[in-house]
């Protein structure tokens, strides 16, 4: 426990925390507002007291922003993150609405988080393709627009996909209301003009916000407002104690929001790169993130994790520093304190249109990466558009294992692909080049053939290297010289298989197989195993710190083995 706990202090003493500007100040309070509805709006749609969504804007950003190695990534709740919550108290048959539940579930998210952070199971989410990772940042990014069509023209499109449901939308414009909708026109087209002039471009969100809001309350323009959600409560989340008896109901289910959570947060850092240049990491993103559930989970917060809308709310009103998210929970929690009257009168189209614009430039921002997949193969773009269409149709926790899928998939075929057998040969010097042909087809007999192995030793690969291996018939005095330098130490048991199976050929021909420069680790295991012993005396020669002396060794003693007639 001791060693965990201090894993979690080194992921999260990397970050360099600097200093606030006043751009981050206003993104701050920008992002706090878009806090207030946004929160509250996930927290009712999936069943939840709308105050705990309030209050998932308030702590874990804070703790968040200040532990994160992603320097603009706002960890706050989400729509994914409340749906999978609600079916995770809904199986475990407690009440959405009991604070010590909702307290129980967030510290095991937390808890969860922390524990993946410390093991280092980030590395998992290298082996995540970029192809896949572009269709599911895209298909977030989908999701968080559609999530406002009913904020920002009062119809919200039927259907069990967010694709339908955008078709629907666009096709059912005779549905549209139109207070509503010209309210979120009206909010675009104010941001768009101040993002014209340059001193206001930064704080364009928050003019065109607190500009049509005002608008909006002087002409008495009758559209939904926040408090339509709920009241906002005069006061800060007050120590909620989690209901102890509940988490081992929870306990499950806390990996299924924290997984969901994880995977969201992934694409933030790909899609909004440290403005100081500093690296992130995904280990220390995932501890941050269990620091922020931990505290929130104390204080009435829902799960929360890095959230790419809020996130891009944030950089899109200038965002600079880590110190953006923390003045957004600071703000939030002053709003709640001394103007939640003000706050609840916040339109919802408002927050809507804005959404809307956010979301176009998270995926407008895809399209060079998008691009880039497009070109490269056929297999990414299908991946790509597979992850795109599992994100946008299923719940996100199946889209993530699909995701997974396709990235372990793309791996071996192109692990396989790869693979190869690389003919050398001495020139005029004694110096060994690859000859740029293809293996022999067939070992000519009485001489010495050098290959070398070039793969990641993935039993996947293992057929077309056999394809390429010279058939050995009619191989008399024949040696194949097999350069293993780059294989594994421990390779796949169906890599011996091969070694064994083509040695006993090669055998039966009159010829002998030699493997150079054997790490010792593979050494012992080709002893272990018998197949050094079927090889025969020296043909298992082991690396060397010159990089070709095992391979001049080989083929010395290969010739030696010919002169002397096979014997």
């Amino acid at each position: 426990m001791t060693d965990l706990a201090g894993r979690v202090r080194t992921l999260t003493a990397r970050v360099r925390w600097g200093r606030p500007t006043g751009a981050d100040v206003t993104a701050g309070m920008v992002t706090g507002l878009f806090s207030i509805p946004e929160g509250m709006a996930y927290a009712s749609i999936a069943g939840f007291n709308p105050v705990a969504g309030l209050y998932a804007g308030v702590v874990p950003p804070i703790l968040g922003s200040l532990a994160a190695p992603t320097v603009l990534m706002v960890t706050t709740l989400t729509s994914a993150i409340a749906l999978t919550g609600q079916s995770v108290i809904a199986d475990a048959g407690l009440d959405p609405h009991a604070g010590g539940t909702v307290a129980a579930l967030t510290v095991l998210v937390g808890a969860v988080m922390l524990l993946m952070g410390a093991l280092r199971l980030g590395v998992v989410l290298s082996f995540v393709s970029n192809a896949v990772m572009t269709g599911f940042s895209t298909g977030i990014a989908l999701q968080i627009i559609t999530g406002v069509l009913g904020d920002a023209t009062g119809y919200k499109p039927p259907g069990h996909n967010k694709l339908l449901q955008l078709w629907n939308w666009l096709t059912g414009i005779g549905h549209w209301q139109l207070a509503p909708t010209l309210v979120a026109v009206a909010t675009i087209v104010v941001w768009a003009l101040a993002r014209t002039v340059r001193r206001l471009e930064p704080v364009a969100l928050l003019v065109a916000m607190v500009l049509t809001g005002v608008a909006v309350a002087v002409l008495g323009t009758d559209v939904e407002l926040v408090r339509g959600i709920a009241r906002i409560p005069a006061s800060l989340p007050s120590l909620s104690l989690p209901d102890w008896g509940a988490m081992p109901h929870l306990v499950g289910g806390a990996f299924s929001v924290a997984l969901v959570a994880l995977a969201q947060a992934a694409g933030v850092a790909p899609s909004m790169p440290n403005p100081d240049g500093s690296r992130s990491s995904v280990n220390g993103d995932f501890a941050a993130q269990g620091l922020a559930n931990l505290g929130g989970g104390l204080f009435q917060a829902l799960p929360a994790g890095g959230s790419l809308s809020r996130t891009g709310v944030a950089a899109g009103a200038g965002a600079r520093t880590r110190w953006a998210g923390v003045i957004s929970g600071v703000f939030l929690a002053l709003v709640v304190l001394v103007a939640g009257g003000l706050a609840e009168r916040i339109p919802m189209p408002v927050i809507g249109g804005l959404i809307l614009v956010v979301g176009g430039e998270l995926i407008w921002g895809k399209r060079a990466d998008i691009a880039l997949v497009w070109r490269t193969s056929r297999l990414s773009t299908a991946a790509m558009v597979v992850t795109f269409a599992a994100t946008t149709q299923l719940p996100l926790q199946q889209a993530i294992v699909i995701g997974a899928v396709l990235s372990l998939l793309l791996y071996c075929v192109q692990a396989a692909r790869q693979s190869e057998l690389v003919a050398l040969e001495r020139d005029p010097e004694g110096r060994w080049a690859t000859t740029g042909a293809p293996p022999p087809a067939v070992l000519p007999p009485g001489r010495v053939t050098v290959l070398t192995y070039e793969g990641t030793n993935l039993f996947a690969e293992l057929p077309r290297l056999e394809t390429q291996l010279p058939r050995v018939d009619g191989a008399r005095r024949a040696v194949l010289v097999l350069v293993m330098r780059t294989a594994p130490d421990v390779p796949s048991s169906a890599m011996l298989k091969l070694v064994r199976r083509y040695a006993a050929g090669l055998h039966a021909q009159g010829g002998r197989l030699v493997l150079a420069g054997v790490q010792p680790p593979l050494a012992a295991l080709l002893e272990r195993t018998g197949i050094a012993t079927q090889l025969g005396d020296g043909a298992v020669i082991p690396a060397q710190p010159a990089l070709l002396a095992p391979l001049d060794r080989a083929v010395d003693e290969a010739l030696a083995w010919i002169a002397a007639g096979g014997r």
